[in-house]
């Protein structure tokens, strides 16, 4: 049966219609979670809804089948709103074992709908998830809206025509479910079958297969009296601005950013990296996209990547590194250098949980206190972070514009969970961002390697083999002006005093801290930094709604600190700092003001939900729950 046969329904009266809905599909790493949710995802996006996914990777590579631990995710909040999350419990949940409904059921609401494919429940299966008897029978399900099909089976007879294996036959599964869930919320398939086609076209049996397995899950919620045990809904298009919109990571972002920063500077770039979950994925954009004067250099490991960096810089390139919380921690030596010899330099840090390699997969914000002070002796860099996916290529922009106006390495934190998550993106008139072009020095008269702007008080950037302008460079203490190296202690005090205020001075060329909801003095302000942003951003909204004073204030520039923040935070009776980690922000902010701040901490390895945020200014302005 093809796409063809098979007319896309048109929306009944009888659907009802929501404002948004949260799905998540869940089970082996094999099963293409990822894939079917980037599918919905796209057909999602064609219906006109705003959207914000989530995918959720297992830490280990082979995960043996069955295992909790082996569990991959992919969720979607979608919606005929703005929407800013990925969304806090689910409406539907996909399970395609026992271990994707043990480690999954407890974020459905109560009342919500599991899709189970009752074909993999079996006592091995079970077993492996740590049951000891059936969850769908021994009352552990009773609160939702379990749905028990058979989607191997299922699967198996829709596909079987076209001349599989068992084992290539059951990989069709996950397309089985998406045609349900399109059924479901009437989505249109069309995008699905054409990228299918496309993707297997040397195989056309396995294109095939997919296709009739995609419309037998549809049909089968046409035909099997769904609609009386689950219902139709319609989710009507969002208000969406007119443009050319485009679905984008946060690394999708960064990467653009990078580009589009050495385009405004008027140098090219070379990114150097080594392969770390999950900064990874800049790389492997970056390295797509040579066409754009952009080097990738993939080095034999994270030392040797950062100083391929520092030397792409050192001849007139920007040199770009990336990693995670251990790959920086190796860095960090170099990085001094950098701060040393003055050389500009971006540093990617997608954050995840640690320490060490702690929890690969999972999305922290515990990089801060390294990023601003992790180095040995007094070595500043600006550090700076992106609300979310939306942000992140101004952000890179930005770290481009600091690094190569100061003569600084800077440091842009993302996250796990900015670096995976996807949300449109209106493509952005470029002609309207300010260029910042680099002015190599030519002139040979009164110059000196460490000789400073009196405004930004960054040394000349000289490339190497301008006539006349030959000079040392290293990691060892410079003398001012000349560079020579000095172990002079007065000399120290001096280049240390002018490293220091150099960047402190870059407080007076970001914005000042802006209240991004609700006003400047109140009773309650929350702030956040990074991937906090939605969350916190829909909790205030909601507060607000009932009449509450809550405001809403959200870090970029993390370090140096916005010249007005200290007064702003003074305004508020009490200082909500949320943040995924055991209270770093909330630390600077307390050192730096002497704020009477209070932390909300999270390390789950999992993004804070809306109601987290809720019920703890809730408790904070010790109002009723």
């Amino acid at each position: 049966m093809t796409i063809d046969e098979v007319a896309e329904p048109e929306v009944s009266p009888a659907h009802r219609e929501i404002e948004s809905a949260v799905v998540r599909f869940a089970g082996d790493s094999g099963d293409g979670m990822q894939l079917t949710g980037s599918q919905f995802t796209l057909a999602t996006a064609l219906a006109g809804n705003d959207l914000a996914t989530f995918p959720d990777f297992p830490a280990e590579i082979r995960a043996p089948a069955g295992t909790t631990y082996g569990v991959s995710a992919f969720q979607i909040n979608f919606g005929a709103r703005k929407i800013m999350t990925s969304g806090d419990q689910l409406d539907v949940l996909v399970a395609m074992n026992p271990a994707a409904f043990k480690t999954n059921i407890d974020d459905l609401k109560p009342g919500g709908v599991a899709f189970v494919d009752i074909g993999a429940f079996n006592e091995k299966n079970l077993r492996k998830a740590g049951y000891e008897t059936d969850p769908l029978e021994n009352g552990v399900a009773d609160k939702y809206r379990v749905i028990k099909i058979d989607m191997s089976r299922l699967t198996l007879e829709a596909v079987k025509e076209h001349g599989l294996s068992q084992k290539e036959a059951l990989r069709s599964k996950n397309m089985w479910a998406l045609g349900l869930v399109y059924w479901m919320y009437g989505r249109k398939r069309r995008a699905t079958v054409d990228w299918l086609s496309n993707k297997f076209a040397k195989r056309r049996e396995i294109s095939a297969a997919n296709i009739a397995a995609l419309n037998a899950g549809h049909a089968f919620g046409e035909t099997a009296e769904m609609s009386a045990e689950v219902g139709r809904y319609e989710v009507p298009s969002a208000p969406i601005a007119p443009g050319e919109y485009r679905t984008i990571t946060g690394t999708t972002g960064v990467a653009f950013g990078l580009i589009a920063g050495a385009r405004f500077a008027g140098v090219d770039l070379t990114f150097c990296s080594y392969p770390i979950t999950p900064a990874s994925s800049v790389l492997h954009t970056l390295a797509g996209l040579k066409e754009y004067n952009v080097v990738t250099f993939q080095a034999e490991d994270e030392i040797a990547a950062v100083a391929a960096a520092i030397g792409a810089s050192y001849a007139g390139n920007l040199g770009v590194t990336s990693s995670s919380g251990p790959g920086i921690a190796l860095k960090a030596e170099a990085i001094g250098l950098a701060i040393a010899a003055e050389i500009p330099l971006v540093i990617i840090n997608s954050q995840r949980a640690g320490p060490s390699t702690g929890m690969p997969t999972k999305t922290e914000q515990s990089d801060l206190y390294q990023a601003v002070f992790g180095r040995n002796a007094d070595s500043p860099l600006p550090v700076i972070s992106p609300n979310g996916v939306h942000d992140s290529f101004d952000m890179a922009i930005e770290a481009v514009r600091l690094a190569t106006k100061y003569m600084t390495p800077v440091m842009l934190l993302t996250d796990g969970y900015i670096a995976n998550a996807s949300e449109p993106w209106r493509l952005p008139d470029l002609d309207s961002y300010e260029r910042f072009p680099v002015s190599f020095r030519s002139e040979v008269e009164g110059f000196e390697p460490f000789m400073r702007d009196p405004q930004t008080l960054a040394r000349p950037w000289v490339k190497p083999g301008t006539p006349e302008l030959e000079h040392r460079i290293g990691g060892l203490e410079r003398a001012a002006g000349s560079g020579h190296v000095s172990y002079d202690p007065d000399n120290h005090q001096a280049m240390t005093d002018a490293r220091h205020a150099k960047i402190a001075g870059i407080a007076n060329d970001i914005p000042l801290q802006a209240v991004d909801q609700g006003e400047a003095t109140g009773d309650l302000v929350i702030v956040g930094w990074g991937s906090t942003y939605g969350a916190i951003s829909r909790c205030v909204a909601n507060l607000r709604d009932e009449g509450l004073s809550v405001s809403h204030v959200q870090i970029r520039h993390l370090w140096p600190l916005p010249a007005n923040l200290g007064d702003l935070l003074r305004g508020f009776r009490h200082v909500t700092v949320a943040e995924m980690n055991t209270g770093q922000l909330l630390t600077l902010l307390r050192s730096e003001y002497l704020v009477p701040a209070e932390g909300l901490n999270k390390v789950t390895g999992k993004p804070f939900t809306i109601v987290e945020i809720e019920q703890a200014a809730r408790r904070r302005l010790g109002v009723q729950q």
